[in-house]
């Protein structure tokens, strides 16, 4: 069957990425696992650009995930769409019961709104013979619904979280899990080239199990994989 997979980047993220090693993903080697007798006409994948807050402890996370934005455009067939991500001062409870506190929320906007938009469109156009939502978000079971009742297309739902929610499970025609096994042989080389150059993975993603090994990593060429940081110095090694 033909079809389009619309990624909740943030929900796979938060979902089954986050405290891993399987951040470098290749969502086109997932999605094959995961369909393999199927064919991937579309890849859209839903995200928004996050910024450095004031005081931010790791201030070089809007750069890693550039770097990702940019090995996810190595990928012929996938379409990255942004939403926004804003912060703003709220003011909360203390845990104690007593007083509130002054803290920084986030929040990612335009998500939910464009998948919706795009799937009900594509569902209209006849773009796909099937459907792949990865995501667990309550909001997409209305849209859900219209391309499963009313435009009677097929939709799989995929949670990235151990549960799916029991309403997109209603919704959707079939449901699927991400196993953790699949998620560790579907990783990007560490290093890639685009219409750019050549880059790698951003190092605080390697794995803690290749760290000690990677100032002796070469290619078959014989050329270092990646640039290393010589931690007994500020130099960095080439």
């Amino acid at each position: 069957m033909k079809l389009y997979i619309y990624i909740d980047g943030f929900n796979l993220y938060y979902g089954c990425l986050k405290g891993t090693p399987h951040k470098w993903l290749d969502v086109f080697k997932l999605c094959k696992y995961l369909f393999p007798h199927d064919e991937i006409v579309k890849i859209k994948y839903f995200t928004a650009p996050i910024r450095n807050r004031e005081n931010d402890i790791d201030s070089e996370r809007p750069n890693r995930q550039q770097i990702y934005f940019r090995a996810l455009r190595t990928i012929k067939n996938l379409e990255i769409i942004e939403g926004m991500f804003l912060s703003h001062n709220v003011s909360m409870k203390l845990a104690t019961g007593r007083g509130f506190a002054t803290v920084i929320k986030s929040e990612e906007k335009g998500t939910d709104v464009n998948i919706a938009t795009h799937l009900i469109h594509d569902a209209h156009n006849k773009k796909f013979e099937k459907a792949v939502v990865i995501s667990n978000d309550s909001d997409l079971v209305t849209p859900i619904r219209i391309v499963t009742k009313e435009i009677t297309s097929l939709v799989t739902v995929i949670s990235p979280f151990k549960r799916n929610n029991i309403e997109l499970m209603e919704a959707a025609t079939n449901i699927k899990k991400i196993r953790r096994g699949v998620l560790g042989v579907s990783q990007f080389p560490y290093r890639l080239n685009d219409a750019i150059g050549e880059f790698f993975i951003p190092e605080k993603w390697i794995p803690k199990d290749q760290l000690k090994v990677k100032a002796i990593l070469f290619d078959f060429m014989g050329v270092l994989l990646f640039p290393r940081k010589d931690y007994r110095s500020d130099k960095i090694c080439v």
